[in-house]
């Protein structure tokens, strides 16, 4: 299990609901969830070893999104 944190501007439910279909067609995530409280929204991903970083990148910019690892 390999656990990534990214700085987004995810910021709301709406925003969430936006990236859900994005973010769950990824092959080897299992879990992800988003802490909008956070001033800097970070995503948490959790799955297999070896996740591919620039894949959630581009997946999220692809919905509208940025996202920066930490």
């Amino acid at each position: 299990m390999e656990t990534l944190k990214f700085k987004t501007n995810i910021k709301c439910g709406g925003c969430i609901a936006a990236v859900t279909p994005h973010l769950n067609k990824l092959s080897g995530i299992e879990k992800w969830e988003v802490d909008t409280q956070n001033p800097d929204k970070i995503l948490t991903v959790e799955g297999k070893q070896g996740i591919d970083t620039d894949q959630i990148i581009d997946t999220l910019e692809e919905a509208g999104y940025k996202a920066e690892k930490i």
